[in-house]
């Protein structure tokens, strides 16, 4: 995962029109029903999701700002890792699983998040329960196995959003079979299954659009109250209490570089090298003037790719790129405006 993907924790809300779409898809009992989003962010798509029914809400996030946030839309959240909390199996009538996508590391071997997350919370279905599963599709023959023993009458739709695209997003809506079910199964059954997945992933251009109107009703299953218990470690506490170790302060010097500042006026003019490596370093960084044109500024560097054509004298078309970095400059202004100069 890029930087960009580390600093939000693999957080790539859905996009609430597709969530609206996929709402047409499930329906909910009168009785009470129970359901989860082991990554539910700031709980607006979970929101969506299950709007109108009288569902039990739950929810599980990692990062503490977007939890508080969820706790306003979803009176059941965890704070915590989604692979450390407890569940009791089958208490569940619909799960909603958006994970990180990423890799996972394990005292063996790794494996991609979209498989871990599936493996750790599919279990908590009832039979019957509905899977919504927002993967890239690329993904979805690493999936394959649970999805194919597991769950029935299983339709894979792509989404057709900006952001969605983007991240290849495709959407795998299915019931969870019954113990009966599973034991109809034949190898054969499984085995055609996992080719047909196989078969989305090499081909995504055949897997069709996330319709408007449902093609197939998804009955969420009646479900009473269920319990999370989280088995991890309270990172916030934790946070809150390390600088006030010893070892933290022992350390501090080691781990930390001094803060650099550069004062005075350079002994020969700068040529535009300088000035790059300067800014780059984060030394052109800060608070300047005053008034209105009191701002922030803040250098990066950025890569750019400029694309070439060439036709020789048979027609063929010769596509060239060439990469080079440049700097950008965004500037904050106290007046809120923000400028990004290139």
């Amino acid at each position: 995962m890029r930087f960009q993907g580390k600093s939000r924790l693999g957080f790539y809300p859905l996009p609430l029109s597709e969530g609206q779409q996929i709402r047409r898809f499930l329906w909910f009992p009168d009785a009470p029903s129970s359901a989860i989003d082991p990554c539910v962010g700031d709980g607006m798509a979970f929101e969506v999701i299950t709007s109108g029914a009288e569902v039990l809400r739950y929810g599980i996030e990692l990062d503490a700002y977007r939890a508080d946030q969820a706790r306003q839309r979803i009176p059941n959240i965890v704070q915590g890792n989604t692979l450390e909390v407890q569940c009791a199996v089958e208490c569940f009538g619909l799960l909603y699983l958006n994970p990180p996508y990423d890799w996972t590391l394990g005292p063996a071997d790794s494996r991609r998040t979209e498989q871990s997350f599936l493996s750790h919370t599919y279990r908590w279905l009832k039979p019957g329960g509905v899977l919504l599963f927002v993967i890239p599709g690329d993904r979805l023959a690493e999936c394959s196995q649970i999805l194919s023993t597991h769950f029935r009458d299983v339709r894979v739709y792509r989404l057709e959003a900006s952001e969605c695209v983007r991240y290849k997003q495709v959407v795998v809506i299915g019931a969870r079979r019954s113990r009966r079910e599973k034991e109809r199964l034949t190898d054969s059954d499984i085995t055609r299954a996992r080719l047909y997945y196989a078969t989305l992933t090499r081909n995504p251009s055949q897997i069709p659009v996330l319709p408007s109107e449902s093609e197939m009703r998804y009955d969420v299953p009646v479900s009473g109250p269920a319990q999370l218990v989280y088995r991890g470690l309270p990172l916030d506490e934790i946070e809150d209490l390390l600088p006030q170790s010893a070892a933290y302060r022992q350390a501090g010097h080691i781990l930390f570089a001094e803060p650099v500042s550069a004062t005075g006026r350079p002994l020969t003019p700068l040529h535009a090298g300088h000035v790059g490596l300067l800014a780059c370093s984060g030394l052109l960084n800060g608070i300047f003037g005053s008034g209105d044109q009191r701002h922030i500024s803040f250098w990066q560097a950025v890569k750019l790719v400029e694309k070439t054509e060439e036709e020789d004298d048979q027609g063929v078309i010769t596509v060239r790129e060439k990469e080079r970095f440049s700097n950008e400059l965004t500037v904050v202004y106290s007046t809120g405006q923000v400028a990004i100069l290139k």
